[in-house]
């Protein structure tokens, strides 16, 4: 089934008593959310030949800035020693390079390799083609909330700066 076709035939609601705790918690309801909208994409992520945290690794330094590991493992929403492991074999693979910072040598960056953009390049463009779809029944102006509002949950208990 196509992302498409999923949005229009959706998954029978699940049948719950009324006034379930979950129906009304902030956590629950944004993983559940999370896990829907993904579900649909995840299917190119793997036709590219990647795996979800792959794709979210060369997502977040499809932009070019190089990143050391605890910013791109913080990032992804990952362990550090994973990520680590996962950027070696993700640079034996020809995804990534591995660089020590201009500005501090004793620093080591992660970016994409021209294979990584070659290859996360197309599902950057389907990713935002299905965000669309998967937001087509919504208001500009509720979309933009929306996102204003995880932007300011995700700096509130994640910022950037600490």
């Amino acid at each position: 089934m196509t992302a498409p076709d999923a949005l229009a035939n959706p998954p029978a609601p699940v049948v719950r008593r009324q006034g379930a705790f979950v129906d009304d918690y902030l956590s629950y309801l944004l993983a559940r959310a999370s896990h829907a909208v993904y579900k649909e994409f995840d299917r190119e992520v793997r036709a590219a030949g990647l795996n979800s945290l792959e794709w979210r690794v060369l997502a977040t330094l499809s932009d070019g800035d190089g990143l050391t590991i605890g910013e791109l493992a913080r990032e992804v929403i990952a362990q550090q020693p994973t990520l680590t492991k996962l950027v070696l074999r993700m640079e034996s693979a020809g995804l990534l390079e591995r660089r020590a910072s201009a500005d501090d040598g004793r620093k080591t960056l992660v970016y994409e390799s021209r294979r990584g953009r070659d290859i996360v390049g197309p599902l950057l463009a389907a990713s935002k083609r299905h965000e669309a779809i998967v937001l087509a029944s919504f208001q500009a102006q509720d979309v933009k909330a929306l996102k204003n509002i995880l932007h300011g949950l995700i700096e509130r208990f994640h910022p950037r700066h600490d």
